[in-house]
């Protein structure tokens, strides 16, 4: 685990976040209970990340521990990858997701996990994060990206409800 920049590895999987970074906890419902597979599927190839124009480059088409995956946000030239490392995945019949952290060269320093789980015969997304700047731009946009981090949430969670209810299942 040498290559992360940050110490707190797995902190998302507990949902005990460390102290001296920007917390992130979102939670939004999908659908109801028959979505599970459909919503725990997109969730760990990536979909509602590709979904909301993300570019994923990853070794593998699914989440799976030790999985390297690099985000491209933004387009050509100033497109700026963010390297990480699947930490942890999950794939049960209530819950299903996963969590990387920040690798070097990474804007910022920290973990971000995605999960799908039902609760009172819903299925709800969640985005658990905890981050600090890593770079001089991140550093300096201060605020903006921690707005950023919250709109990346809600964009994730509403094109998971597309991608669900595009298979006919939401409700």
């Amino acid at each position: 685990m040498s290559g992360f920049s940050y110490a707190e590895v797995g902190a998302t999987r507990a949902d005990v976040l460390p102290r001296g970074y920007n917390h992130l906890r979102y939670r939004t419902r999908i659908g109801d209970a028959s979505v599970l597979a459909a919503a725990a599927e997109a969730v760990l190839t990536f979909a509602p990340q590709r979904a909301i124009g993300v570019r994923i480059t990853a070794d593998g088409p699914r989440a799976v521990e030790g999985l390297t995956v690099t985000s491209g946000l933004g387009v050509g030239s100033l497109r700026i990858a963010a390297p990480c490392e699947v930490v942890w995945v999950e794939g049960g019949p209530q819950r299903a997701g996963f969590a990387y952290g920040t690798l070097a060269g990474h804007p910022e320093s920290g973990e971000e996990a995605f999960l799908v789980e039902v609760a009172d015969e819903s299925v709800w997304f969640s985005v658990i994060a905890f981050s600090r700047p890593a770079r001089w731009y991140t550093k300096a946009a201060g605020p903006v990206v921690v707005g950023f981090q919250h709109t990346y949430a809600r964009l994730l969670g509403r094109a998971l409800r597309r991608l669900t209810a595009r298979n006919g299942h939401a409700r």
